[in-house]
């Protein structure tokens, strides 16, 4: 839809877009994304389950992995439903105030899981650092108050970026390359100065940028701690604990930052490149954060295993079926 002004046109919708126009293969994509979102779905929920459940889990590492969990459902409910109208549907307008709404919280998630992730570095290095004063340096309280403070710091840096937009112009092109809402590129279709709505985006990215850097200097010293344990085999302990977490760092900050470089100061890369790193983003944290520290983390392993051979036997017994588990 369009409003006439002066004689130029304004845009009051923009158009999503899916990986290939008329490709006959999207159906495909279509279900196979469903797929994902579905496995997504049931590994965070099955990890919000376990912890909530299990009394031996309620302790501030697995506190963050709760929050990071409810990060990562509420990051990909943010961009399904624009995702499934797209690929589903056919549906490809969105209104500006939906699209700066759909930029808001997806800004909002992405911090809060940076934070998070920092969170459980700093949790990961007072644990090897000093691990008799673990519980009364990380006590539950001190878990809540840092995880208000990056909700909060979340919610109050990103909000000047929708407000900003919502005063731009937008008379150009109003296709957007994704099948979701990115502040890069609503900045791109505006015809009037973003200098400034730039900026704040890099000011933004910058925090990211930050914390990633605590994290790798935090993994660094824990490095140092470690290597001065005397046994090979505490050594190794000790790391294993921390695989986990060094894996859903790379997965999350890696393809974030290469994507927000990319569409700022690159003019040559391929549309198809955007659209890969994004569902790289957007899709891969979420559905290998709980895989990750399922296998990882032995006692969380330990008690998803039982739950699942509860659940199993809870079935066999109401349609009875014989029993997958002598014993």
């Amino acid at each position: 839809m369009l409003s006439v002004n002066s004689s130029i046109f304004f845009h009051s919708t923009f158009v999503l877009t899916g990986l290939e126009e008329n490709d006959p293969n999207n159906i495909w994509i279509s279900i196979l994304i469903c797929s994902l979102y579905g496995v997504m779905t049931l590994g965070n929920i099955s990890i919000l389950y376990i912890i909530k459940t299990e009394p031996n889990l309620h302790s501030p590492m697995y506190y963050f992995l709760f929050v990071l969990a409810v990060t990562d459902l509420a990051l990909s409910m943010t961009t399904m439903p624009t995702m499934f109208s797209v690929f589903l549907l056919g549906s490809k307008e969105i209104h500006i105030d939906a699209c700066l709404c759909q930029v808001y919280f997806l800004n909002v998630f992405t911090i809060v899981e940076s934070g998070v992730l920092l969170a459980m570095s700093v949790d990961r290095f007072i644990a090897i650092w000093n691990p008799l004063r673990y519980v009364s340096i990380l006590s539950k309280s001190m878990a809540l108050r840092i995880g208000l403070f990056i909700a909060l710091r979340a919610i109050t840096l990103v909000l000047p970026e929708p407000l900003l937009d919502r005063q731009l112009p937008f008379c150009l092109n109003n296709v957007l390359t994704h099948a979701w809402c990115l502040h890069q590129e609503i900045i791109k279709l505006a015809c009037a100065d973003v200098k400034v709505h730039s900026y704040y985006g890099l000011f933004v990215v910058s925090i990211m940028i930050s914390d990633a850097i605590m994290v790798v200097l935090s993994y660094m010293v824990i490095l140092r701690v470690v290597l001065r344990i005397a046994s090979q085999g505490e050594r190794s302990t000790t790391l294993s604990t921390c695989v986990s977490h060094i894996m859903a760092v790379f997965l999350f900050y890696v393809p974030r930052i290469f994507l927000s470089v990319l569409h700022r100061f690159s003019n040559v890369v391929s549309p198809l490149t955007y659209k890969v790193l994004a569902f790289t983003f957007y899709l891969l944290p979420p559905l290998m954060n709980p895989i990750i520290y399922c296998i990882k983390n032995k006692q969380l392993r330990t008690k998803y295993v039982q739950h699942f051979r509860k659940l199993m036997v809870s079935w066999m017994v109401l349609f009875k079926l014989p029993s997958m588990f002598p014993g």
